[in-house]
């Protein structure tokens, strides 16, 4: 198990609550890959060397991406997908799924939480992430959901937040 003092998790929202949708060709979505980059770069100088994924679309890519891109400059760094449920990415289309078992093929680790989905199982990533971790990293909007539940998750185990406004 990794030291989670090192260890840095992730959330942030999936491509219908982003301001430019589905779009990354989009200049939002090319500053937030900026302060992605900025932030992940702090972090390694603060002492960070391990960051987990949840590998959703939409933000959770960019910053696997960015973690990635950071890790081709610093060796040491390793990414660990926390993936669901093993279908995670069956109705998603196609480009998507690509995108996304190309990403899985450069991660140091990848855990599968369980095998279907279930109502639960998201919930079930984010505890996992938020319990291996000291510091959690979030693009967030204000709005309701998965990312808003995950950044209460982690003030009431006391894990400290970093907030990207998107």
């Amino acid at each position: 198990m990794e030291d989670e003092s090192i260890t840095c998790c992730f959330t942030g929202h999936r491509p219908n609550k982003l301001p430019w949708g589905a779009n990354e060709s989009d200049p939002r979505c090319a500053a937030l890959r900026m302060e992605l980059a900025a932030r992940l770069e702090g972090l390694y100088l603060s002492g960070f060397r391990v960051f987990l994924c949840g590998m959703a679309i939409g933000c959770d890519m960019l910053f696997a991406e960015e973690v990635l891109r950071l890790r081709e400059q610093h060796p040491e760094i390793s990414l660990e997908a926390a993936i669901p449920c093993g279908t995670q990415p069956d109705k998603w289309r196609l480009a998507e799924r690509r995108r996304y078992n190309r990403l899985l093929d450069r991660c140091d680790r990848v855990k599968v939480l369980q095998v279907d989905y279930t109502p639960d199982c998201m919930l079930k990533r984010n505890r996992y992430m938020i319990e291996r971790s000291s510091l959690l990293l979030a693009c967030f909007n204000g709005s309701p959901g998965g990312t808003m539940n995950t950044i209460l998750l982690a003030e009431r185990k006391g894990i400290r937040t970093l907030l990207i406004d998107i």
